[in-house]
């Protein structure tokens, strides 16, 4: 351990030499930099919405530290399934581009803005971001950023806030989990469902019903305690175990698993819908599969509810954060969260590390269901040849990017909206 500390060390003394974090000291923080002494960073530029040809490593001008802010130096970026739905302009009332996608990120502190207090430049982070994540450089509110413990990797901890916070409120702060109860969740092999199997084995005796991809199954099948194929009557199965059916419902899916899940519910059970991944079918977005998908949902009658004793919610924490402004709330939960990696209860899973300059295919990877846990954008890895000739050549796109770069000036801190 203390071998490893004193790699950390260097490491974070190397990388702020490196990367100009001694002139940010230096200078002063929370100032603009003069128009004559701009730095630029590479970031992923999504140009337009649509498939993976509006994605592009460009050069940007590098972010300063605002008041209440710190800037980070960028070491890993997490992907999630709602990247894919930003890429498509499958939210509601999704921001302008171009835009530089991401919401998560792990790096070390290299400036400090004016007024932050509880961290110092060379501190390693791992931070939710508004927009802006997958980039060398990002600047993000004090609130959002937490100190990474000292034997979890850069990699682990860009893929820990995003999974670890949903699978962690959905299970304790709205369903309310207990010794002896029992969770359904979808997509068990992804990094929120791995999460929530971790979270779930705290707790004496839950058991936990997933659903994942039939050549996911050897991989995960020591996560869960029942594991189904997502294309299979997995109701029936269910029901075939449990009489009675399950406590919690955890839903990314949507469409016609709102009625199945609300069918499994016990009495007092809570069924929890936080995705829609059935909404996305193919590269670009498809209207007919959105109205598919919304014509399949149960239509939920209060009254039958009522009848029924049943709970149902939904969950974005995104939402929660940047437009609820619950990052209080947030930072108890990474707490307790950060206690229980500490005591080697929980550890996020990490499927695969990818090039800034290979977004298209790890996003693909994601698309097809490919992944056990957590794709991450390493900043540092050297891009594979011809990834790297795909996502950086000139396009129509990455020309049309540059038309607008100046007009994007005022939207680095654009607000989450889904």
């Amino acid at each position: 351990m203390a071998k490893e500390g004193a790699q950390r060390a260097e490491e974070t003394e190397q990388m702020i030499e490196k990367e100009g974090g001694r002139e940010a000291a230096e200078g002063g923080a929370g100032g603009s930099l003069r128009a004559g002494d701009a730095k630029e960073m590479r970031a992923v530029v999504l140009s337009a919405f649509g498939g993976l040809n509006k994605l592009r490593v460009s050069k940007k001008a590098m972010p300063e530290p605002q008041e209440g802010e710190l800037k980070i130096r960028v070491k890993a970026c997490g992907l999630n399934f709602i990247d894919l739905m930003v890429r498509q302009g499958n939210i509601d009332n999704p921001p302008k581009t171009p835009l530089v996608p991401g919401f998560e990120c792990s790096g070390i502190v290299e400036a400090l803005g004016d007024s932050v207090k509880g961290f110092e430049i060379g501190d390693r982070v791992m931070a939710f971001v508004n927009y802006n994540a997958w980039a060398e450089v990002v600047c993000t509110p004090v609130e959002f950023v937490y100190k990474i413990p000292d034997d979890m990797n850069f990699s682990e901890a860009a893929a820990f806030p995003m999974n670890f916070v949903t699978a962690y409120m959905m299970l304790f702060e709205v369903a309310n989990l207990r010794e002896g109860m029992s969770v359904l969740v979808h997509s068990a092999g992804g990094g929120v469902g791995q999460a929530v199997a971790q979270l779930c084995s705290t707790i004496p005796n839950v058991t936990v019903f997933g659903t994942a991809s039939s050549f996911k199954h050897e991989a995960i099948k020591n996560s869960v305690t029942h594991l189904f194929d997502r294309n299979a009557d997995y109701v029936q199965e269910v029901k075939r175990i449990s009489t009675d059916g399950v406590d919690i419902v955890l839903d990314c899916l949507c469409g016609e698993n709102t009625g199945k899940g609300l069918s499994l519910l016990k009495p007092l059970g809570t069924y929890i819908l936080y995705g829609s991944s059935n909404m996305v079918t193919g590269e670009t977005k498809s209207f007919f599969s959105f109205a598919k998908s919304w014509w399949q949902v149960e239509k939920v009658n209060p009254i039958k509810l009522y009848e029924e004793n049943k709970v149902i919610a939904g969950f974005s924490l995104l939402n929660l954060l940047f437009k609820q402004n619950r990052g209080g709330l947030i930072k108890g939960v990474m707490d307790k969260l950060l206690n229980l990696y500490n005591s080697k209860k929980i550890k996020p899973v990490v499927d695969s590390l990818w090039a800034l300059e290979e977004v298209k295919e790890a996003m693909q990877r994601i698309h097809d269901r490919g992944n056990i846990g957590k794709l991450i954008l390493d900043v540092e890895k050297a891009p594979t040849p011809l990834m790297a000739n795909d996502s950086t050549e000139t396009s129509e796109a990455g020309e049309e990017e540059e038309d607008h770069e100046g007009d994007n000036e005022n939207k680095e801190r654009m607000p989450f909206i889904q």
